[in-house]
């Protein structure tokens, strides 16, 4: 389903949903990690856990991570 692995936690997240298009993958869920750090109230960019991640926090409440599909 996706390239994550078990330890990035995606068990206690909220039923997130993965869309596929083409060679890229979109995972869509809720963020339930606490941050550490004053987040953006808007849209928020980071790198991914993985390698090859990339990371968009939109509202602080919406986790988008684009990835490569394998």
């Amino acid at each position: 389903m996706t390239t994550l692995n078990s330890s990035f936690g995606m068990e206690y997240a909220p039923t997130p949903f993965l869309v596929r298009l083409g060679r890229r993958e979109i995972l869509v869920t809720r963020d339930f990690r606490k941050r550490f750090y004053a987040v953006n109230p808007i849209i928020e960019f980071d790198t991914g856990v993985v390698p090859g991640h990339l990371e968009v926090l939109l509202f602080r409440r919406w986790l988008l991570i684009l990835s490569k599909a394998h």
